[in-house]
């Protein structure tokens, strides 16, 4: 049961991380930009689409509308928060990596604990592989 909990806890939260960074990406467009091509990153084009991702992506997540689909938004959560928090701490900004670590503790809880908590199993999450082990253990 706290499993359940601690499931929805972190997806939760991680999907308004994404939600309030798409805001800000909108609302703060020209700041966002400027802070992009700080990075060295193409702003023009990387702001429209990471819009939509940070959109689609959560929203895959919630809905869980294709197990396959869902589990494709964890490995693109997953690269974006490794990418982001490499990218902040390449150019010795190791303050606004914080988000991105955040971001990484709650995907890994959410992705870890998703079969408990959801009908469909993912068969990448923990739980599914520890079963299949004990499945062919004791088999």
């Amino acid at each position: 049961m706290d499993a359940i909990y601690l499931y929805w806890i972190s997806t939760v939260l991680l999907c308004l991380l994404y939600f309030s960074s798409a805001t800000l990406y909108i609302i703060r467009k020209e700041w966002v930009s400027q802070t992009l091509i700080s990075l060295n990153y193409p702003a023009p084009y990387l702001v429209p689409f990471m819009v939509v991702v940070k959109i689609l992506g959560p929203l895959a997540l919630l809905s869980r509308y294709s197990v396959p689909l869902s589990d494709l938004a964890y490995a693109g959560i997953f690269f974006h928060l490794i990418l982001s928090a490499l990218a902040h701490l390449g150019v010795r900004k190791p303050g606004g990596a914080l988000p991105a670590i955040i971001g990484l503790a709650l995907l890994a809880t959410s992705f870890t604990t998703q079969n408990t908590a959801r009908e469909r199993p993912s068969p990448y999450a923990m739980a599914a592989a520890e079963q299949h082990i004990l499945n062919t253990n004791g088999s």
